[in-house]
């Protein structure tokens, strides 16, 4: 019996020994695994929705030596931020909000940053602003231009498609007169023509926001799109309309089979101290993704559809700004660079 028990104790020590270091082994190499903090918009919106959905797909992609973790924050200015703080190593943010930044404008006024600026890297997801005005009134209407001047609520002040279409007039040479009210009261403004027109928008060319879904319940509207003209300036400033199927968005009929809109390349970017064949390998995971992603979520079929003429075109939206040596790779193996642009670094 005393044999028994001395055999069964040092079994039973055996595999204690053999779990202890196992586990050991397991929390050193999880301890060596290097962190990449993904800052986002607030949890619940789109833009965490891809931050979460992405992790998974990178650290596979970085063959388990970075643990990404997705981190929220209340505005895309906190969360751009925090990256170039050292906060976060990718950081949320889109077109219009990588201007103000160079810019050194809006939340970026007087800002320096303590790590470095963030440079383009990947662009995930578009946006796309146009204009709308009251059914009753649209006939006014044949081009953007005719709202010039005009009282126009273009979204809240400061917000992402109001700073889109201040750059848009910029570069057509309107006059920019918003009206700001509170957008629950819109159909209201409309109606009663306090305001001429309206900016409205969708996210990857299918979902409203929710004041504009109230909006066309309440008030009969009609898209009016840019002319020839301005589509052709607009093109040549690098913010070259698309094409949005309104069936896809609204649930009336808005009075045209297409709409164009200017769109925001919403992106996550890194700085150029970002070791470059992280960056190249984190890109071309996504594109090797792509059309599973669009499978799983509509909201990706613009990526999906050309997802190399995506992160040209926020390229081409503020050419000068730098872009990381891991996305200028891949771009050069799929024959979309363009030797105007500059490499971060270089």
């Amino acid at each position: 019996m005393p044999r028994k028990n001395s055999a069964f104790m040092a079994a039973t020590a055996a595999v204690a020994f053999t779990t202890f270091f196992a586990v050991t082994a397991m929390q050193t190499a999880e301890a060596q695994r290097k962190s990449l903090r993904w800052a986002t918009s607030n949890t619940g919106s789109y833009g965490y929705k891809v931050g979460a959905a992405m992790s998974t797909i990178l650290e596979k992609a970085l063959d388990g030596e970075y643990t990404v973790t997705v981190q929220p924050y209340p505005s895309t200015t906190g969360a751009m931020k925090s990256a170039m703080d050292g906060g976060a190593e990718i950081g949320y943010t889109a077109d219009v909000g990588m201007r103000s930044l160079y810019d050194g404008q809006a939340g970026f006024k007087g800002y320096t940053p303590k790590k470095g600026r963030l440079v383009h890297t990947w662009y995930a997801y578009p946006m796309e602003s146009f204009m709308a005005a009251p059914a009753k009134t649209a006939s006014q209407y044949k081009c953007w231009g005719d709202f010039s001047g005009k009282p126009v609520f273009f979204t809240t002040a400061g917000f992402m498609n109001w700073l889109n279409f201040r750059r848009i007039y910029d570069a057509l040479g309107y006059k920019f007169n918003h009206v700001e009210i509170d957008p629950s009261t819109q159909a209201d403004a409309l109606q009663s023509g306090s305001i001429a027109g309206s900016v409205a928008y969708t996210t990857a060319g299918r979902s409203l926001a929710s004041y504009w879904r109230e909006t066309e319940i309440r008030a009969d509207i009609k898209l009016i799109n840019p002319c020839p003209d301005e589509v052709k300036k607009l093109t040549e400033k690098g913010l070259k309309p698309v094409e949005v199927n309104p069936k896809n968005a609204f649930s009336k009929d808005v009075g045209v089979d297409m709409v164009l809109g200017v769109p925001i390349y919403f992106a996550y970017n890194v700085r150029a101290d970002m070791p470059a064949d992280v960056v190249y390998k984190m890109v071309k995971a996504f594109y090797d993704s792509r059309e599973g992603l669009a499978k799983q979520d509509k909201g990706f079929t613009p990526m999906a559809r050309d997802f190399v003429g995506m992160q040209a075109g926020g390229i081409g939206a503020n050419p000068d700004i730098p872009v990381h040596p891991g996305l200028a790779r891949f771009l050069k193996e799929q024959k979309a660079w363009n030797d105007s642009w500059k490499v971060a670094g270089k």
